[in-house]
């Protein structure tokens, strides 16, 4: 009886600790509130071959996304506007496990794909990896913004229902000007409880 007790334990330890991961995976972070910065950058979200040719998007919606995201990386440069990729790689170990249960083992660090996907592959001046849904859990964008004197984004990538979701609500409880570019962002399902969402929260969508 003993013994089955500490299974259960385990197991109920396991299913916790996955839980957590879970969590952890599409919590928002929170950081200072900007000041009045004068700035516009374009944020491109997980935009890496594992994702853009993995699938899950129709060729004609990628098509469609590829120009809408073509034309902002052409303006961006135009008006001399930072241009920063964000890309995936689950790296904590809840998160990994959670990858290799349920994602295929797609973005763990050092798997194939994980690079920017060819289309978009050295339009941008800055590259950030990171762990979770926000592009801001990390740590590593707020400085870069803030020394880029950034505080207005035009966000465009995928997947708009997750991390294009958070990333721009995290944006937003700092103080940020965000602005989704919808005709650059690809999402696998219905797109209307993420549309509410950002309008919500004072996002631009574009």
């Amino acid at each position: 009886m003993t013994l089955v007790y500490l299974l259960l334990g385990l197991l109920l330890a396991g299913f916790l600790w996955l839980c957590y991961g879970t969590w952890r995976i599409g919590r928002l972070s929170t950081g200072a509130p900007i000041g009045p910065r004068p700035g516009i950058a374009l944020l491109l979200v997980d935009l890496q071959t594992v994702f853009w040719e993995g699938g899950a998007y129709a060729e004609a919606d990628k098509t469609r996304a590829a120009a809408a995201i073509e034309q902002e990386i052409a303006e961006a440069k135009a008006r001399n506007r930072p241009i920063i990729a964000v890309r995936q790689e689950w790296s904590q170990p809840e998160t990994k496990t959670l990858a290799r249960l349920f994602m295929k083992g797609q973005a763990l660090p050092g798997s194939p794909g994980t690079e920017i996907a060819a289309p978009f592959a050295g339009a941008a001046q800055h590259a950030l990896v990171k762990r979770v849904q926000d592009g801001f859990e990390t740590g590593a964008l707020d400085p870069l913004l803030s020394e880029l004197d950034v505080g207005a984004l035009r966000i465009v990538g995928l997947d708009f229902n997750y991390c294009v979701l958070k990333t721009a609500l995290a944006a937003r409880q700092r103080g940020y000007d965000v602005t989704v570019v919808t005709a650059g962002t690809l999402a696998a399902g219905a797109r209307a409880t993420s549309e509410a969402r950002l309008s919500g929260a004072g996002v631009r969508l574009a």
